[in-house]
């Protein structure tokens, strides 16, 4: 029976719903409140939350435009429900991090960096980038001067910039040019004469410069130089650009060097001028503004000479230079030839080559034709070469420049290169110029390294002339409103050039949460996919007044989530249930959460009112004597620490975000001993040292990067289930007497599928301006595969039959092949026997998909000295959900396994053996080791040693104790 409580006054009502497992729902929801959908992990919340709400509010949005700009927006598919009535438009935050370009950082993201820029261009100081002097204006008298002293007989040409970087035809800027008696310009880098025909293209941006005049430097010509020059600077407002003849070696014998000019900006002492200060020179994703090294990214693609040359004691027959296999006919041929004539043998260490003999080896000479003779690989004959050697390394570059293909080029850099700090930049990502401009003594790469508290406080003492307050008021406004949202979500210890990508899903949403709040929108309705991700218990209640402030601002906040707190804080909860997938999918109980404590069918309601808990182990392990110590871990803010792990036991690193657990776990410790055990080449975070590997036999690292999503994936493809299955198929009586390989059972290769739809089993009709129309295939009717490949059946059941199945289904099915239900029963243990075999991944829910990728592992049979690194695994599970996994997990240690986990689940973390608390807070204050010991150990010295970690802990403690 359903409990759904009216909603008196302003409310959205669902009438029949029926989105992926939805069972023709209906609830009304109240408007300006904040809403918390719950419920199991796959029982239908997203469904409801994003998937009918938020794709409801888009379409009807998307509809109201004209059918002009829907072209450019797409279309939106109209979800499977009856009515929604009440409904606003509808924005959604999600934890998808979308932001995998190396060159989006926290900055870029918040838009902060923007406003950095136009403060940066409309207030900063410029200086010399080589002598570091403040630069003052540059006068006309003072640009005579410096191009005189060039030296008589200097061929120049001067330039007036008229546009620069813009889109357009510019048809009237070229026309006034000639009528000012102009015959030459300059237009994206080629000279053209102003009398032929041009035709901009006006969809490309485009710079045009005036050539002014051309002379060859003399003392008499300092009047015509004075006359062009003040021509120029007029034309361009108050810009040059002098092209000036430099003798060289090269063919033409000169080059030419262009050296500019500006009125505005420029150092008396070295005479280097700066471009006028616009906010697109402070932009790294700009190429005015960034460094032309490395494009704005602040690192380059190095080749790696420990890569190349991995053992100096070993030979080159023993495969001292992995890129160039001994056992090649040619490279043998080759390096024997360059061997033989520097008086080296190719069975000598390279360590005991002489310095002379190894720079040969190394770089090469080319003063000097090396002779050899190649065998062909046909057999038939010889080739003799007689050339010089270019080394090593040029040979290296050579070859990656002629690879046939992306993937040899793409593998030559994986294993023979590495990403490098720019070494003109120095990381810094803009050119020396921009890097010359200060606000309160700091360029603005220097101000983004600052985390969010420290710019907060940076702004609190600025202090800025009269003249530049009055330009500055509004910028710094803008600046410290979001500086302040992002500390309010507790993001205060990211800094703004932290690449985007290496946030995490709860970060990014809490960016993204932030930036609404900037907007200050009214009547909206926000949706958020669990915004507590990745945020430990002291930061909660932050963000729960931030949602509360939205809220406020008269919008409807609803907010898919399982934590206890904000359950507690919500206006109004509606649950999702009874359980997940089939079982799911029904509303068991909406009202306040009061009223939903009461409904004994609510699994939420129940835990909430403490009927339901999470039990603690009778005792905690000691663990089986061995340890794994990481020495000296200073990599980003870890403050040089050492931390011993304990093996046979549950561990738990935990800390408030930012404070460097991830850091510790993922950057250096899982890549030591990956690399050691695995055979892996991670590239690990700074560190002295790691003992103890030698202690377990396997490492295994359950992160939270998700599984292939592709419309085409599933589950069972993902565990490695379907390619057993497909197997046991061909092997049947039947496709042996019809010659039928695994290949047949396949919906993503030809042979078996059904060709009208390509294995999809359903084809997708184009609707122009409305959405695509998916239509039941009309030759396999929704099985994928032809009449001849269904034909095959195993006890009654074809291939279609088994991906129909549940995977608790299949687990009984398949129970007399131990290889395929081992598997299946993985996945069933760890809470998905709900979901079918051939479920597209793309419906499965973020807790779904995490879970698939943890039975993978857990199906791999275990040692009993494997050890285990998860990252957060009760993203996105309820109560319910991590008490089933908690089972599981806890059943691994006791097969004598280690479990090392980074989390924030108070009901997780009383569960540990273990736990590690680093902290005290997070970037620069954190990267410290808090406390260590039992979770009993932890809540008693909270007090002295300051761990939130032990504080949050003790009611979690001491109300399962009371249970």
């Amino acid at each position: 029976m359903q409990n759904i409580n009216r909603v008196e006054g302003e409310k959205i009502v669902i009438h029949g719903a029926r989105v992926h497992n939805l069972k023709n729902i209906s609830v009304e929801i109240p408007r300006n409140k904040l809403v918390v959908i719950s419920g199991l992990s796959g029982s239908g919340k997203s469904s409801l939350a994003f998937d009918t709400l938020f794709a409801e509010g888009q379409r009807r949005y998307m509809e109201s435009l004209s059918s002009y700009a829907r072209q450019f927006l797409g279309s939106m598919d109209k979800p499977d429900v009856d009515q929604i009535e009440g409904l606003s438009p509808a924005i959604s935050i999600e934890q998808k991090t979308t932001h995998n370009n190396p060159r989006s950082t926290v900055g870029t993201v918040t838009e902060i960096y923007d406003y950095y820029r136009l403060l940066f261009a409309r207030t900063g100081h410029a200086h010399c980038p080589v002598c570091g002097r403040e630069i003052k204006e540059q006068l006309d008298d003072q640009i005579i001067d410096s191009i005189m002293g060039w030296g008589e007989g200097t061929k120049i040409t001067l330039l007036a910039p008229v546009i620069h970087g813009k889109k357009g035809e510019h048809q009237k800027i070229i026309d006034d040019a000639k009528k000012s008696g102009f015959v030459r310009a300059r237009i994206d880098g080629l000279m053209v004469e102003l009398d032929d025909s041009i035709k901009l293209d006006k969809q490309k941006k485009h710079t045009i410069e005036i050539v002014v005049d051309r002379i060859a430097l003399k003392d008499e010509s300092r009047k015509r130089l004075a006359e062009s020059v003040e021509t120029a600077l007029k034309s361009s407002d108050g810009v040059l650009v002098v092209l000036r003849r430099v003798d060289d070696n090269s063919e033409k014998g000169w080059h030419e060097e262009e050296v500019f000019f500006s009125q505005k900006n420029a150092c008396p002492d070295c005479g280097i001028s700066i471009p006028e200060l616009q906010p697109r020179l402070f932009s790294f994703n700009n190429p005015f503004g960034a460094c032309p090294e490395c494009t704005g990214l602040g690192e380059k693609m190095e080749w790696d000479s420990k890569k190349i040359l991995p053992d100096t004691s070993l030979s080159f027959n023993q495969g001292a230079f992995p890129f160039f296999n001994p056992s090649s006919e040619w490279n043998q041929s080759m390096f024997q030839a360059i061997a033989k004539e520097n008086g080296w043998s190719l069975d000598t260490p390279i360590k005991d080559l002489t310095r002379e003999q190894f720079d040969s080896l190394w770089n090469g000479d080319l003063t000097k034709n090396i002779r050899w003779i190649y065998k062909k690989q046909s057999g038939e004959g010889f080739s003799e070469y007689n050339r010089p050697w270019i080394g090593i390394l040029s040979e290296m570059k050579r070859r990656h420049n002629e690879a046939w293909g992306e993937s040899q080029r793409v593998r030559i850099e994986e294993n023979y290169m590495s990403v490098s700090e720019c070494s003109s930049c120095h990381g810094m990502r803009l050119r020396k110029e921009a890097l010359g401009v200060t606000v309160g003594g700091k360029n603005i790469i220097e101000l983004c390294s600052l985390s969010v508290a420290e710019s907060i406080e940076f702004f609190k003492m600025l202090e800025l002339s009269e003249t530049e307050k009055k330009i500055a008021v509004q910028l710094l406004k803008e600046i410290n409103a979001r500086l302040n949202f992002l500390k309010n979500v507790g993001l205060e210890y990211l800094t703004l050039d932290r690449s985007a990508g290496t946030l995490s899903g709860g970060e990014a949403q809490r960016i993204r949460l932030a930036t609404q709040i900037g907007s200050g929108l009214t009547g909206v309705m926000y949706i958020l996919d669990e915004p507590s991700i990745g945020l430990h218990q002291r930061d909660n209640q932050r963000l729960i007044d931030t949602l509360n402030y939205l809220r406020d601002l008269k919008n409807t906040v609803i907010v898919v989530e399982h934590d206890e707190q904000t359950l507690r804080t919500a206006d109004w909860i509606v649950d999702i249930g009874p359980g997940a997938g089939v079982h799911g999918g029904k509303v068991i109980a909406s009202g306040t959460p009061q009223q939903v404590m009461q409904v004994e069918q609510s699994v939420t309601g129940r835990y909430l009112s403490g009927k339901l808990y999470m039990q603690l182990p009778e005792k905690r392990r000691e663990g089986n004597g061995s340890f794994i110590s990481i020495k000296g871990a200073r990599e980003h803010n870890l403050k040089n620490i050492s931390v011993d792990i304990p093996l046979g036991t549950f561990t738990c690193i935990t800390g408030v975000s930012g404070s460097g657990k991830s850091t510790l776990l993922s950057d250096i410790f899982y890549p030591v001993v990956s690399n050691k055990l695995m055979r892996t080449s991670f590239k690990p975070g700074l560190h002295d040292e790691i003992l103890g590997i030698e202690n377990i036999d396997k490492v295994i690292n359950i992160d939270q990067s998700p599984i292939g999503r592709t419309p085409r994936s599933n589950p069972v493809t993902y565990v490695g289930v379907f390619d057993a299955i497909r197997e046991l198929f061909s092997s049947l009586p039947d496709s042996k007497a019809k010659g039928y390989t695994p290949g047949r059972f396949s919906f993503n290769v030809k042979g078996g599928r059904c060709e009208k739809c390509q294995g999809a089993g359903t084809l997708t009709i184009e609707m122009n301006f409305l959405p695509d129309v998916f239509i039941q295939c009309d030759v396999c009717h929704g099985q994928r595969f032809n009449s001849e490949t269904l034909d095959v059946r195993y006890h009654g059941k074809n291939i279609s039959d088994v991906l129909n199945m549940t995977i608790e289904e299949a687990a009984d099915f398949f129970a007399a092949i131990p290889h395929i239900s081992r598997k299946l029963e993985t996945l069933k243990n760890v809470g998905l026997g709900y979901i079918q075999l051939g479920q597209s991944a793309l419906t499965l829910s973020g807790g779904e998909a995490q879970r698939v990728k943890l039975a993978t592992e857990l199906a791999r049979p275990s040692t009993g000295k494997t050890l285990y690194i998860l990252d957060e695994p009760t993203t996105g599970l309820h109560f319910a959900d991590v008490k089933v996994l908690m089972e599981v997990i806890q059943k691994l240690v006791d097969k004598g396994n280690s479990v090392v986990m980074i989390e924030h689940n108070l009901d997780v973390i009383a569960q540990a053996d273990w736990i590690i608390d680093l902290g005290p807070e997070g970037g620069i204050g954190g990267g410290q080791i808090v406390d260590y010991g039992t979770p009993e150990h932890i809540v008693a010295n909270w007090k002295k040693t300051g761990s939130w970690t032990g504080k949050y802990l003790e009611e979690t403690l001491n109300a399962a104790h009371k249970n």
